[in-house]
């Protein structure tokens, strides 16, 4: 390990412009960290690099600046918020088959992921700071072309009581499986949208194609699928018509609350198998092969 904070600092020393980014990037590739559809697994060398900086044993360069999260806001009208610039939108109303078909576009490239942060950032009551890790960004779009939704999916919580439970798996089997679960972080029907049975309607056509999505970009299957749901704000009556299954509230904790002095919003748990073996599966773990494979997300 010394040999290799030797080479972070040579780094540092004879790249001097270079980016935390920069950094996690060619330390992915020295070590040749790839998941298993090949991509480099640079988030988790950057994850490394905050950990020895911490420590005391690098210096890193100062983070590139980024626009505050936007505060959260209560759901209200749309013509009540201030729109993206050059947006005009116009309320999409009625019965869902005059949109019909609708399609869920994956965000491939950086400017269509870019639009669905700036709708979650302006849109979202949680606002919207990026994506890290494994993740799946969707925009939902009329017959027209309209912009309906949008849907990001992410890493499961690394701890949630009532889940564990329902799974019936162990430490040992929840950190090999824990990858094998998505997240769905984000859920955005655009405020002007009011169709009804249309939230239900795309997060069945979500579930339907998730689990291959994931297998083509990250090589690897999903089982399973969660969400957390603010009941004080939501009723949760879109999962509940879309197939999803209420398992109880979290605690309100992360884990990085190791004090239990952090107050969190209560929420309940939702999951929706994607296999009829998902339990099986998710307490085989994944191959050995892809054993390093870990999730990074949090309970929210």
């Amino acid at each position: 390990m010394e040999e290799d904070i030797a080479m972070i600092r040579g780094w540092r020393e004879s790249h001097p412009k270079w980016s935390r980014y920069n950094l996690s990037v060619a330390l992915a590739e020295h070590w040749q960290w790839r998941n298993e559809a090949g991509r480099l697994k640079d988030m988790a060398a950057r994850t490394l690099l905050l950990k020895l900086e911490r420590r005391g044993l690098i210096e890193l360069p100062a983070p590139l600046k980024r626009n505050a999260r936007p505060a959260a806001r209560a759901p209200g009208s749309w013509e009540q918020q201030e729109l993206l610039p050059g947006m005009v939108p116009s309320t999409v109303e009625g019965s869902l088959a005059p949109l019909r078909p609708v399609k869920l576009e994956l965000a491939q490239t950086l400017p269509e992921r870019r639009r669905i942060g700036e709708l979650l950032s302006r849109y979202h009551y949680l606002g919207f700071s990026g994506a890290v890790g494994e993740n799946l960004q969707y925009l939902a779009r009329d017959a027209q072309g309209r912009e309906l939704a949008v849907l990001l999916y992410g890493a499961a919580a690394w701890k949630v009581a009532v889940r564990d439970q329902w799974i019936g798996w162990n430490p040992a089997q929840r950190s090999g499986g824990l990858s094998r679960i998505a997240n769905q972080q984000r859920f955005l029907v655009l405020p002007w949208v009011r169709v009804p049975h249309l939230a239900s309607h795309l997060l069945a056509m979500a579930s339907r194609r998730l689990a291959q999505d994931w297998q083509q970009r990250y090589g690897h299957p999903i089982w399973l699928l969660e969400t957390f749901v603010e009941e004080g704000r939501f009723a949760g009556t879109v999962y509940k018509a879309a197939g999803w299954q209420r398992l109880g509230e979290t605690t309100g904790r992360t884990r990085q609350d190791r004090e239990r002095t952090l107050a969190k919003a209560i929420k309940a748990v939702w999951m929706q198998p994607l296999h009829s073996r998902f339990r099986e599966r998710l307490l085989a773990g994944p191959s050995p092969v892809t054993a390093a494979t870990t999730s990074t997300g949090e309970a929210r």
